[in-house]
């Protein structure tokens, strides 16, 4: 099967892969597809299989990333997800391969990605990657893990910034929602969903949208698509709990 890697030229008439025919997330889906065609500026990079599936990777230079991690030389992976009928076939390995080779090719040092220490949702699979090569090079108290694939034995390794570091979330009180447009469910999710299950708890609400590499670099957390606080301690990267019926399951006794 092949692959598509999209650009300015053909994103309006391709899909992203997630949210295709989601109705509720259609702004969301339209915001995601603002979102890649301004980081395609900064050499970021969309590629799917080119059918009607989830079946893509996502990746960058490091020091353009919408996340809170140093890694300079190298390429950071995002969303990299494979699904459904389409699993088991190889492709996770040819997409993941079509990175390396151009990492190789661009002269940088190596692949990172963030992960969580244990599986986290809308994050890539930590122990394929392990197998694939990759190392953890930091682990952090929130749950995160920094992994590296470098093409060298010396120089600096990638690490996470502070704030990730700290992981603590500056409003000590009631729920903060950081997210951002990296993904197409966010917006409906965050905006509608959970301001709706809040109100209904009488919990006060904090969403902080993050609208710049900037703003990401420097986020209390590396799930930078969506990430729950509650009291100021983190809690879920699951936007599952933006939902009432599932809102309580989640966050349980916290």
């Amino acid at each position: 099967m092949a692959y598509l890697t999209l650009t300015k030229q053909n994103i309006g008439k391709e899909h992203i892969c997630c949210a295709i025919s989601d109705k509720k997330c259609a702004e969301g889906y339209e915001s995601k597809k603002r979102w890649l065609a301004t980081e395609f500026d900064n050499g970021y990079v969309f590629r799917r299989l080119d059918e009607r599936a989830k079946a893509f990777i996502e990746y960058g230079p490091a020091e353009k990333a919408w996340v809170p991690v140093t890694a300079s030389g190298y390429l950071m992976i995002g969303c990299f997800w494979v699904s459904g009928k389409f699993k088991g076939h190889g492709h996770g390995k040819a997409l993941l391969q079509s990175v390396i080779e151009d990492a190789r090719k661009q002269g940088k040092s190596g692949l990172a990605t963030v992960v969580g220490t244990k599986k986290y949702h809308f994050m890539s699979d930590t122990k394929w990657l392990l197998k694939q090569g990759f190392e953890t090079i930091e682990s952090i108290t929130s749950g995160f893990s920094l992994l590296s694939m470098s093409f060298e034995s010396s120089g600096i390794k990638p690490s996470f910034n502070e704030a990730a570091r700290r992981g603590e979330c500056p409003h000590r009180t009631g729920i903060v929602a950081y997210y951002s447009n990296r993904c197409p469910f966010t917006e409906y999710y965050v905006t509608e969903a959970l301001v709706a299950a809040a109100e209904r708890r009488n919990l006060p609400l904090k969403t902080v949208k993050i609208e710049t590499g900037e703003q990401a670099r420097a986020c209390p957390s590396p799930a930078t698509i969506f990430s729950l606080f509650l009291d100021g301690a983190f809690v879920t990267t699951d936007l599952g709990v933006c939902l009432d019926s599932r809102f309580d399951t989640i966050v349980g006794g916290r």
